[in-house]
């Protein structure tokens, strides 16, 4: 009621043929240069991403320095030396008493080995200093026999990479399991 003329004599007074108003002019101009914008957003993004994927990189190779420094190493690989003296069943390895590797053979892994392989049991880091390694095998000997052996190895951690060679043999004609280590560097 009150305003009602007032509000239908402002519309009526507008100039007729300027319907774009402020709004359809910024989508006119939008539309105009959407795809200058578009191709530099894209172009942006791009070389944004080559800049996060070069930072993942760089803070990968930290973690593995810090993680895994070199000079703090040990590698124990497991040979067969007479390759038909033994199937193996199971591997457990203790590094200074803790449990580091316990590992049940398939039929597939102890051909493997018995052709010649060799197997990468443990890989970690050790501080430099005195430790102990304790291999626990159970095996079945070429005689039918279920044998378990216990071996445990001191040896000194230098700076630097150890490779310690856990090597199995059993001979013929009691098949006995011995394991001897051998370090490598």
């Amino acid at each position: 009621m009150f305003g009602l003329h007032k509000t239908k004599r402002c519309r009526d007074k507008q100039p007729k043929g300027l319907g774009i108003g402020l709004i359809g002019a910024v989508v006119l101009i939008t539309l105009g240069c959407g795809p200058v914008i578009a191709s530099s957003l894209d172009e942006d993004i791009s070389s944004l991403k080559a800049e996060v994927s070069a930072h993942s990189a760089e803070i990968f190779q930290l973690e593995q320095k810090v993680l895994h420094p070199v000079d703090t190493r040990l590698a124990v690989f497991l040979t067969l030396t007479s390759r038909s003296g033994l199937d193996l069943d199971t591997v457990e390895l203790f590094v200074n008493g803790q449990p580091v590797v316990s590992h049940l053979y398939t039929a597939r892994e102890s051909e493997s080995l018995q052709q010649g392989g060799i197997q990468q049991l443990f890989t970690g880091n050790l501080a430099n200093g005195s430790h102990q390694l304790k291999a626990v095998i159970t095996a079945r000997a070429a005689n039918d026999r279920f044998v378990r052996r216990e071996s445990i190895h001191d040896f000194q951690k230098r700076p630097g990479v150890l490779r310690l060679e856990l090597a199995l043999e059993a001979k013929a004609p009691d098949y006995e399991p011995r394991v001897s280590f051998v370090e490598r560097k």
